[in-house]
């Protein structure tokens, strides 16, 4: 099974796990379902929260290489964008619960959540230009949620950021001991989520991400199609991925 799903707090918080560790890999299998149990989740009127995690000890090591070869990535990338834009406009309020390694796609998702919670062990960032490639969710949202400069910062050098760092630029809600991530979210849950009116934090979810929604509609099918059709035309892109497949350095020729 790709992904788990589990009800919480009788019913009202829904916990969709990403089943495949232990690197939870977001695999056009994983997008499909992870769409679908949104969907089908937010359906249901009394659910006030949907908790997006992976099953172990780690987040997601991002999404799978070998789909981003041609010609497969022409089928799996829009259906990575299509979820991005399902969770920025869910009704129901997301919260990305991660711990250990987020990368890529994995850190893509979770930005894409109302709220990120993590824990002490996190690392989470895009690290997509070290294989030739670069991350259309993040080069769409990034910018909108930290400074440009900082955005910038993490699309060009692909480094990761730990969870003091999350904080400090805005990305991360609240850091939890090692060990102590699923007691806090548990805790602000109850204190602050679980009072409210699930129909008032449906639209007020919706209200606080309209900006953010108008912005990724506005620039994710350019940044799509500069993907599929430029980025994935140079020589490096291709060795770039297939260097990663192969596990070894890629020979760039900046072409």
């Amino acid at each position: 099974m790709d992904l788990e799903r589990n009800e919480l707090m009788n019913g009202q918080v829904i916990e969709l796990l990403i089943a495949t560790p232990p690197a939870n890999i977001v695999s056009e299998r994983v997008i499909v379902a992870l769409d679908a149990a949104l969907r089908e989740a937010a359906a249901r009127p009394g659910v006030k929260l949907i908790i997006l995690s992976g099953k172990g000890d780690h987040f997601s090591y991002g999404a799978s290489v070998e789909e981003h070869q041609a010609p497969a990535v022409n089928a799996m990338l829009p259906k990575f964008h299509q979820l991005i834009g399902t969770i920025l406009e869910l009704p129901v309020p997301t919260l990305a619960r991660v711990s250990g390694r987020c990368f890529g796609g994995g850190f893509e998702v979770a930005m894409a959540c109302s709220l990120v919670m993590v824990d002490e062990t996190v690392s989470m960032g895009v690290p997509e230009v070290k294989l030739g490639v670069f991350p259309p969710v993040a080069a769409a949202l990034l910018g909108a949620l930290i400074p440009g400069a900082r955005a910038a910062e993490l699309v060009l050098t692909g480094r990761a950021c730990d969870a003091a760092e999350l904080s400090r630029l805005g990305l991360a809600n609240e850091v939890a001991p090692k060990g102590k991530l699923a007691e806090v979210v548990a805790g602000f849950l109850e204190k602050h989520i679980l009072p409210q009116s699930a129909a008032a934090l449906r639209q007020a979810n919706r209200a606080a991400r309209l900006g953010l929604v108008k912005r990724y509609r506005e620039l994710i099918g350019e940044l799509e199609h500069q993907y599929l059709v430029e980025l994935m035309a140079t020589k490096d892109a291709n060795e770039g991925i297939k260097a990663f497949i192969e596990k070894r350095r890629p020979t760039w020729s900046n072409a």
